[in-house]
């Protein structure tokens, strides 16, 4: 609507610059300004889908990898959203490795808890909560290693 809007706005200036009448090319023909409308889950969703570097198949690889060892991550899409990183994180709470809530939002703690695992098979990461190249890479390596 903004973007419509913005387009008659530049057409109608355009249009009044060209034959002369200023006074016609303000915002007077513009359409009123809408009242902001309320944001809902489906469409503030494909946001939360983070991926840590993650292409769609190692994506897919580690949400199979949760089913697999017990965890439900939702639908396998190759899109990590919240469903999948509230599997990852109940299954490093289970393992000792994360203490936050299981909201599967990848903040801090749970950037931890994955170092901390990927240490477990064989990382070398420092464990300091930053989703950084190094713990990329790792990550990388782990769900290339896991199919469904």
């Amino acid at each position: 609507m903004r973007a419509l809007t913005k387009a008659i706005v530049g057409v109608t200036a355009a249009l009044g610059i060209a034959t002369g009448g200023l006074a016609t090319a303000g915002t007077a023909m513009a359409a009123p300004a809408s009242a902001p409308q309320a944001v809902t889950a489906e469409a503030v969703a494909p946001l939360a889908v983070v991926n840590l570097g993650l292409d769609t198949a190692h994506a897919k690889s580690w949400q199979c990898w949760l089913r697999t060892t017990g965890y439900n991550p939702g639908t396998i899409d190759g899109k990590l959203g919240t469903n999948s990183w509230k599997a990852a994180q109940s299954k490093f709470e289970a393992m000792g490795y994360y203490d936050d809530s299981i909201d599967g939002i990848v903040g801090t703690n749970t950037i931890k808890a994955l170092q901390r695992y990927l240490n477990l098979h064989g990382a070398n990461l420092t464990v300091d909560g930053d989703a950084g190249p190094q713990t990329r890479s790792e990550f990388w390596d782990f769900a290339g290693t896991h199919r469904c």
